[in-house]
């Protein structure tokens, strides 16, 4: 694994860390992800998923440990709450509502995302977002009311965004940053974060796990 990268992103400056080289054999974790059967879990991400391993999400989330004491403040480490296999398939046409916005995790701050880049190709990568009417580039327990009453207003006003993966600005968000996928880099963020899937079209929404835009999604997060 290469030396982590810190950047602070925003008005907020909230941490994010980059991880290239993260894994020492991420083929094997396609390979792992291509013999599952996925499906839809929840109704928020816009493809199919299958659960990682529990023992090899375990060694995820203790690899991450020490950086997350160093830049989050959060020693010891959350646990893992939540680990997929994560392959984005739904058309642009065909976003339901919720999927056409930036979302963010949880409002606790011990709840920590990991997300390794496992596809081959143009990914996009992960985009970050400001709430234009109140600010908030993070959404905790304080902010949950204020934030959900401005975007309701904002929908009212401006309309539900047309069917597309969000790419820049909007009327309701203004993007903060990208961080660009590669190839076996990790992302490292509060999942309290407003973010999003980055996707231009050049990204290919594929079935095919060793095809399509293939990552590992591990969520930590404990009281």
């Amino acid at each position: 694994m290469a030396a982590p990268i810190l950047h602070r992103q925003g008005n907020e400056q909230r941490p994010l860390i980059v991880l290239d080289d993260f894994w020492s054999d991420p083929e094997a974790l396609r390979e792992d992800a291509a013999s599952l059967k996925m499906g839809e879990i929840g109704p928020h991400y816009p493809g199919v998923r299958a659960e990682v391993p529990a023992r090899l999400a375990e060694t995820m989330r203790r690899r991450v440990a020490p950086l997350l004491a160093t830049h989050f403040g959060l020693d010891p480490a959350p646990a893992v709450s939540e680990a997929y296999y994560s392959l984005v398939t739904t058309p642009p046409a065909q976003l339901a509502p919720i999927q056409r916005l930036p979302h963010f995790d949880g409002v606790e701050p011990r709840r920590i995302a990991l997300l390794l880049f496992l596809g081959r190709g143009e990914q996009g990568g992960t985009a970050f977002y400001r709430q234009r009417g109140t600010g908030y580039e993070s959404v905790d327990a304080a902010r949950l009311a204020s934030f959900k009453e401005t975007l309701d207003a904002g929908v009212r006003h401006h309309g539900m965004p047309a069917p597309s993966y969000i790419a820049g600005d909007t009327p309701l968000y203004e993007q903060v940053a990208i961080q660009p996928a590669r190839f076996n880099r990790a992302l490292v963020y509060a999942g309290n974060t407003l973010h999003c899937a980055y996707l231009p079209q050049e990204v290919t929404l594929s079935t095919d796990p060793l095809a399509g835009r293939l990552t590992l999604n591990l969520f930590l997060f404990d009281d």
